[in-house]
């Protein structure tokens, strides 16, 4: 397997709640890992909510679970809900 390497990502919504979630990528690369967060957040009707280099940063290298793997293969990332995330 191949290893992931997670972004620990720190998101604040337009009404002031914080979410924080890890981006996992193949690629050693904050900016991938901030245009992915941004895009993920998008998709979860957060779109107004501000996530920063400093508030998106590389956290450690992992071989992935085979669902954040699949989610990888998909998408190019995946999402590790940690916490403030919806379900």
């Amino acid at each position: 397997m191949p290893i992931s390497h997670v972004f620990d990502t720190y998101a604040k919504t337009s009404k002031g709640k914080t979410m924080h979630f890890d981006v996992v990528l193949n690629e050693q690369d904050q900016q991938k890992a901030l245009n992915y967060a941004k895009e993920w957040l998008k998709t979860i009707g957060q779109e107004d909510a501000t996530v920063t280099p400093e508030n998106c940063y590389f956290c450690h290298s992992v071989e992935a679970p085979a669902e954040l793997r699949q989610q990888i293969d998909e998408l190019g990332y995946a999402i590790y809900k940690l916490e403030g995330c919806p379900k």
